[in-house]
């Protein structure tokens, strides 16, 4: 049975900024089992497998929900001049004072680096380069913020294209995305190099970068994402509530967990379920059905999750320098201190939301005069012409 049309014009998406910060706290426990808190070193390895997994599942989702919430949001007014540049000024300020504290911060600590290896990651083309000492210099989570730039570029022509898909054929179109998600890790086994190895993981670097950082292959979850929501604009979206696509997203964890470390793990297991959770979310939320995850503190905690994101490595990282780089803690007083800095890695969140990104927005996003005509215009209008349809 195929959902009715969703009028999408007005209706926001809390459910979906809620997501926005559990993704991001998955991401900070990831860091943070890394970061070797635990004394028990069984729980420790066991606590690193589970939030590798947690890891790449939360960056998934931002791509995924980067291409669906540009969708459904998209503005027929807009220009490619506007759009752009709406998206440069809600990435780059943020990202210049973090890198810039992750500069200072390892200086104060006496780390070095060189400028061959970060100066890439200030200009975010770092995760282009296979290369871990450039992909990881510095400011380890900004190398996801050169996908994104890819995908904004890309934008209003995937757009087009996606808009130009017939509605019968938007699940076909779909599968073939996941198709090409699943093919990449075999497709990089057997055409890439075996050397150099990662020094974390048994797999090359190679294998590493076109599986997990390269942004034209992240562009498929991105892809994914334009799906979806046209899928659901159009109407013709599934009866799948969020309850049964939760649980397809948990078998997905379980694959991913008994392949974690392998290339296969990093996007493939959990791509479909995640595509399907945010678009049953997002459907809920257009007809009302509000959750907890949608709750005003939740949609708070969205807000600032991009700062967090960004912010989270840093707090985790030199805090457990000033606790003490060799020191281990017993269970209970390694999760209190884990649970410590993430207060910590929200609190700074929310003051680099209220006083960086938010004014940035509000002062850069938009000329005075908006541009009225151009690419995006025409493509967003063709894209959403099917809003309306019951």
């Amino acid at each position: 049975m195929v959902a009715q049309g969703t009028d999408t014009t007005q209706s926001r998406l809390p459910s979906l900024t809620g997501m926005r910060f559990v993704a991001a706290f998955l991401v900070f426990f990831c860091h943070s089992s890394a970061q070797a808190f635990y004394a028990d070193d069984e729980l420790a390895e066991a606590t690193m497998r589970v939030g590798i997994g947690f890891g790449w599942m939360g960056v998934a989702f931002f791509f995924v929900l980067s291409g669906f919430v540009l969708t459904w949001s998209a503005r027929p007014e807009d220009s490619l001049t506007l759009f752009w540049r709406r998206r440069f000024f809600k990435i780059f300020p943020n990202h210049f004072v973090t890198w810039f504290a992750a500069v200072l911060l390892a200086i104060a600590a006496g780390e070095g680096f060189s400028v061959t290896q970060t100066g890439p990651s200030l200009v975010l083309v770092h995760a282009w380069v296979p290369d871990m000492e450039v992909i990881n210099a510095l400011h380890i989570p900004s190398w996801s913020l050169s996908c994104e730039l890819l995908f904004y570029a890309a934008f209003p022509w995937l757009l087009r294209w996606v808009g130009r898909i017939r509605p019968a054929w938007l699940w076909a179109s779909a599968g073939a995305v996941v198709v090409l998600i699943v093919a990449v890790p075999l497709t990089a086994q057997v055409l890439l190099p075996q050397l150099p190895r990662v020094p974390w993981f048994p797999m090359s670097v190679w294998h590493y970068w076109a599986v997990y950082t390269a942004p034209p292959v992240r562009l498929l979850e991105f892809v994914l994402g334009i799906i979806m929501a046209r899928i659901v604009i159009s109407g013709r979206w599934i009866n799948l509530g969020r309850g049964p696509a939760f649980l397809t997203l948990a078998i997905g964890c379980v694959v991913q967990w008994s392949l974690v470390p392998s290339p296969w793990a990093m996007v493939a297991p959990t791509a479909v379920p995640l595509a399907l959770l945010i678009a049953a979310a997002a459907r809920d939320d257009a007809r009302g059905r509000v959750t907890r995850l949608g709750s005003r503190p939740m949609i708070w905690l969205g807000n600032v999750s991009f700062a967090m994101y960004l912010l989270h490595l840093l707090v985790l990282h030199y805090g457990h320098l000033l606790l003490g780089p060799e020191r281990r803690w017993s269970t209970l007083s390694a999760v209190g201190i884990q649970a410590a800095l993430l207060l910590v890695t929200v609190a700074l969140s929310g003051l680099l939301h209220r006083f960086v990104e938010r004014p940035a927005m509000r002062r850069w996003s938009a000329p005075r005069r908006r541009e009225r005509l151009g690419l995006l215009a025409e493509t967003v209008g063709d894209a959403i012409t099917t809003r309306r349809m019951s």
